[in-house]
């Protein structure tokens, strides 16, 4: 992790208590209805079961209410850190900019707080989620989609038999995706303005980068007719064959051929051949 990130990180989190804070404050004593019983026998479990209740119906204030009354008020509960864990989710379900950030704080102390907890791994996800969910489009800042993918990788490092594995890998893929999208678009770009030099390199580094790339055949083909208007058609030849080889489907395969054709005609014979 970079000077930076952690700078950045820091002031999400500072930033993100005090919001929390000043919402804690304006509902500290929160509404009877979200009141234990009195002379209940398990007041923390009626919170944390009217809170999961609501939580299943997507009443996320509601349900932020229940689970805020057991963390605060039964330190020494079982269930505090479950509460803990469901106090982010529903900021995710959320699903504002505001809920967002909060919710980060969440998980972020949860694995300060619990980190050997069981669900450890469950919180790293959501941490994860919780920047992915803020994600822009290919052609906006980039900046929330490497959070997420520094924060999946984190979880892969450290919960690598965690049954939530496979979500993650899913998740990080369309993390990757967006990210080598977004730089493969400004190559396409040089390469509609015909800067080829600078087409190439960027083609080259989402490659280097991301190798699994979802969209990699429209990667070859633009790396390798960047190539060839550059006079490097040998160099350009094994891009075409991966596309063939790589996609029985894609919009590039008939492009493709004909320009892999056409590249080989420039090369000698005895290259063609190797």
């Amino acid at each position: 992790m970079t000077t930076m990130h952690r700078k950045n990180t820091a002031a999400r989190t500072a930033a993100a208590a005090l919001l929390a804070a000043a919402l804690a404050l304006g509902s500290a004593c929160g509404p009877k209805s979200a009141q234990p019983p009195p002379g209940g026998s398990q007041p923390d479990k009626f919170l944390y079961d009217k809170g999961t209740e609501a939580l299943n119906e997507k009443k996320w204030l509601r349900a932020r209410e229940y689970f805020r009354q057991l963390v605060d008020n039964y330190p020494q509960s079982p269930l505090r850190p479950d509460a803990k864990l469901a106090l982010g989710d529903t900021y995710l379900g959320e699903n504002s900019l505001e809920s967002l950030v909060l919710g980060l704080n969440e998980f972020r102390e949860f694995l300060s707080f619990y980190p050997t907890h069981k669900r450890a791994d469950h919180a790293q996800y959501k941490l994860g989620m919780a920047h992915f969910q803020q994600m822009l489009g290919p052609q906006r800042d980039q900046t929330q989609t490497r959070e997420a993918i520094a924060e999946f990788e984190v979880f892969f490092e450290r919960y690598p038999n965690s049954p939530l594995i496979d979500e993650v890998r899913k998740k990080y893929r369309e993390a990757r995706d967006r990210l080598s999208q977004s730089d493969y678009e400004v190559g396409v770009f040089y390469w509609r303005t015909r800067w080829y030099p600078g087409a190439v390199d960027r083609f080259r580094e989402v490659l280097k980068a991301d190798p699994e790339f979802t969209n990699r055949d429209g990667l070859y083909y633009h790396l390798a007719d960047s190539l060839i208007r550059m006079n490097l058609a040998a160099e350009a030849v094994p891009y075409l064959d991966r596309l063939l080889k790589e996609f029985e489907r894609s919009e590039y395969l008939e492009r493709a051929q004909k320009l892999l054709a056409e590249a080989k005609a420039t090369l000698p014979a005895d290259a063609v051949r190797k």
